[in-house]
């Protein structure tokens, strides 16, 4: 398996008094590889949220027909999980993007823009209980995930966590197996979901061009039958098992298809049933 590129990392400096409207302070940045960082900032006092939503974050921008500063924002899910104190992100680069191309560039102490209104399909809430929680991910995708992987309720709601995480290269998968590997470690949620709750998780990342111990896409690995084999888990059955997707477009609908010949049908908020997909997400 290729080497993952190192992780560069920077921790704030003092936190700045908030300049802009609905500013948060950055408090700390990883860059993975050229296509991918993560940050951290600060956490509105009155924002609640469930783990697996996404609010809309951003930097203002000059707009060239008034020379008027205005906000610039894309929806963006929260990888943090809803008790902690900050707030965590994962982002693509886009050397063009009208955003990324300058959100990649901040450091600790720049300020964001982020509207504190939560929303998203990605909740324990949109789902019927069961026994088995599939997390489909492609690329940045992973974040809702890294949010409930780190949710109490996740544990308390199935006896067992698949993630898999569906990538071109092995470094972009550097995020989301970090996620993964500190839980073992993490003294609080240990104590709060019980010791050794991690090892409910199966984790299942692939690359796709990039040689890696697997490869394949997740839903030729499925088709084929790999995929359940390498678990240890039967093909999903809608009275055991639950999923929920967070990827490119292409995939999303591929997998949504792949569910429903299984038997899933697809829920919302307002409609609980057995998998739920995540329609804002451009990877």
């Amino acid at each position: 398996m290729t080497e993952h590129r190192p992780v560069t990392e920077a921790t704030a400096s003092p936190v700045k008094v908030p300049t802009l409207p609905d500013a948060q302070t950055v408090t700390e940045v990883q860059h993975y590889t050229d296509r991918l960082f993560s940050f951290r900032c600060t956490r509105p006092a009155s924002l609640r949220f469930r783990s697996g939503e996404f609010v809309m974050i951003g930097l203002m921008q000059t707009d060239p027909k008034t020379g008027k500063e205005k906000p610039l924002l894309r929806a963006y899910s929260i990888a943090s999980p809803s008790w902690d104190e900050e707030l965590e992100f994962y982002s693509i680069k886009v050397p063009d993007g009208p955003l990324t191309s300058r959100l990649q560039h901040i450091e600790p102490g720049d300020q964001i823009i982020l509207r504190p209104k939560p929303v998203g399909t990605l909740v324990h809430d949109a789902l019927l209980p069961g026994k088995r929680i599939w997390f489909f991910a492609t690329g940045t995708g992973f974040a809702p995930f890294a949010s409930l992987l780190r949710e109490p309720q996740t544990y308390s709601d199935y006896d067992e966590v698949i993630i898999t995480h569906t990538c071109r290269e092995a470094g972009e998968l550097t995020y989301g197996a970090g996620i993964i590997d500190n839980l073992k470690d993490d003294e609080l949620l240990n104590e709060v979901i019980g010791e050794g709750f991690w090892k409910k998780i199966k984790y299942y990342p692939t690359t796709t061009r990039e040689e890696s111990p697997k490869m394949g896409r997740i839903t030729d690995l499925m088709r084929s039958g790999e995929a359940f084999e390498d678990l240890g888990v039967p093909p999903l059955n809608p009275e055991t098992d639950r999923a929920m997707i967070c990827g490119n477009l292409a995939f999303n609908l591929e997998l949504k298809e792949m569910l429903e010949e299984y038997g899933l049908e697809e829920g919302a908020n307002s409609d609980p049933k057995t998998y739920v997909v995540e329609k804002a997400f451009l990877d």
